[in-house]
């Protein structure tokens, strides 16, 4: 998958977050969990985009991390939708499997950066 790839998933991802987050109840823990989730969600699409404008391969990692740590966090808001009972499972079972797909992605290029940057370390 290519950068421009990528960068499409992650703003769709970051759509059906949104779509989402509209969804909830307006009441406080509805209210609570749409803005952690909104946040999170719709933050790796532009950190990602920012990572590709990186100055150096070490910019571009460091944005990276920040990606993993936003994706990883929307799955902690996911699961506990999920299981607070808000919304059933099977109706954000393939949100949740987009997160995890995202999430390997990153985990990935991170390696691969990581490698790049010292390779010594990977011998």
């Amino acid at each position: 998958m290519d950068a421009a790839q990528l960068k499409k998933r992650l703003q769709t991802f970051g759509l059906r977050i949104i779509k989402l987050t509209e969804s909830l109840p307006n009441n406080v823990t509805g209210r609570t969990l749409g803005n952690q989730i909104i946040r999170s969600g719709t933050s790796p699409g532009a950190n990602y985009r920012a990572a590709c404008l990186g100055k150096s391969d070490k910019d571009f990692l460091n944005k990276l991390k920040i990606v993993e740590e936003e994706l990883d966090e929307t799955i902690y808001w996911l699961e506990l939708i999920i299981e607070s009972g808000i919304i059933k499972e099977h109706l954000l079972k393939d949100l949740l499997t987009e997160n995890h797909e995202l999430l390997k992605i990153i985990i990935s290029s991170i390696i691969t950066m990581k490698k790049k940057l010292n390779p010594e370390n990977f011998k």
